[in-house]
């Protein structure tokens, strides 16, 4: 089992910035990726950023240019860091690892989720 704890939302304004953690901690094989989705009011949870244990990092259009996300390997954990956040970046933001367990395959596991709220 994995367990994944988030922190870090809340509500700012237009603007304002927040940092998103999320640390993973378990029975861990090897993180393939760490990411970051997000569900907003009324609409299905949808991809926002992703990155590898490579270092190769993805993401949604409408968040490129004011989001930034990165790890820390050694702690497994995994931020988002959220600049010139907007209205429409209302959402909970969930924390998703992708854990690699040789040959008993590939595994997702998902954070609680943290409420990220901007205002106009």
């Amino acid at each position: 089992q994995v367990q994944l704890v988030e922190s870090g939302g809340g509500l700012v304004q237009s603007g304002e910035s927040l940092r998103l953690s999320c640390a993973a901690s378990g029975s861990i094989f090897v993180i393939t990726a760490m990411g970051w989705y997000r569900q907003a009011p009324g609409k299905q949870r949808e991809f926002v950023a992703t990155i590898t244990s490579g270092g190769s990092t993805n993401y949604v259009d409408s968040v490129k240019g004011r989001f930034t996300i990165s790890r820390d390997n050694a702690k497994n954990t995994v931020y988002l860091e959220m600049n010139s956040l907007k209205p429409e970046d209302t959402a909970v933001y969930y924390c998703n690892v992708v854990v690699s367990r040789g040959l008993l395959g590939t595994y997702d596991y998902w954070g609680q989720g943290t409420q990220v709220t901007v205002s106009s």
